[in-house]
């Protein structure tokens, strides 16, 4: 069984060794998960606290920075759930079941994106077709993960890996540029890319967790970063 780090500065330079060279290398076990789960928290807050610094020093000086989707927003418990729960299970379903290289999470992931790009496509003109293929491409999914499961990493991705990781860190980020009502050409991404910086900070730190830990670990660590966020969204708005 793999022993965590002896102390929090020590996790934060593996993990700082890890981002020099993302590596696949098979590991055991990890003995206290939520240990290691905890101190990658941490990072995350004092990073995004140096972040949130530098755009407040930035605004005082009089530089503009467009409002998120959260500013301004209604937390209903609906919208709530939806950013605390909904948006981590799903976006590391997505940015990073796939980063073990293992041929079945991979395979998994497109079955249920196929399955369920086509029943988005058919719902309105043919709803039961749509349920049967989001059906189908579930259960395609799930018999990915039984039958393929035991297989080790892919060669070629174990190789390719510290791109891949890269690639998967700054997709994430990427996407989050939507998050602005800016985003209206080209041009603007001179001005929102830097304003993604947290995403993709996350983005690293959760794509660690994934391969030191688990998928799960990384689902909970980002429903506690939007936790955080959500929180902070919420007294700014009740400060206003």
């Amino acid at each position: 069984m793999r022993q965590a780090a002896p102390s929090m500065v020590d996790e934060w330079r593996k993990a700082a060794a890890f981002m020099r060279h993302p590596s696949l290398e098979e590991t055991e076990r990890l003995d206290r998960p939520l240990t290691l789960l905890a101190r990658i928290f941490a990072l995350d807050m004092i990073v995004m606290l140096g972040l949130i610094t530098a755009a407040s020093i930035a605004v005082a000086f009089g530089v503009y920075l467009p409002k998120t989707a959260l500013a301004g927003m209604e937390f209903t418990s609906i919208i709530i759930l939806g950013v605390v729960v909904a948006a981590p299970v799903f976006e590391e379903l997505l940015f990073r079941s796939w980063l073990s290289g293992r041929l079945a999470h991979i395979a998994a992931l497109v079955a249920a994106l196929v399955g369920l790009g086509g029943a988005i496509l058919t719902h309105a003109s043919a709803p039961i077709v749509a349920a049967i293929l989001a059906i189908v491409g579930l259960i395609v999914a799930f018999c990915a993960l039984v039958s393929l499961n035991k297989r080790p990493p892919m060669r070629w991705f174990v190789r390719a890996y510290p791109g891949i990781f890269w690639f998967a860190a700054l997709s994430f980020a990427l996407v989050h540029l939507f998050n602005f009502d800016a985003l209206s050409d080209w041009r603007s991404l001179a001005i929102l890319l830097p304003l993604v910086l947290p995403q993709f900070v996350l983005g690293a730190l959760l794509g660690y967790v994934r391969v030191q830990v688990g998928l799960w670990a990384a689902m909970l660590l980002h429903a506690a970063h939007n936790s955080v966020a959500v929180s902070l969204a919420a007294l700014s708005a009740l400060a206003q």
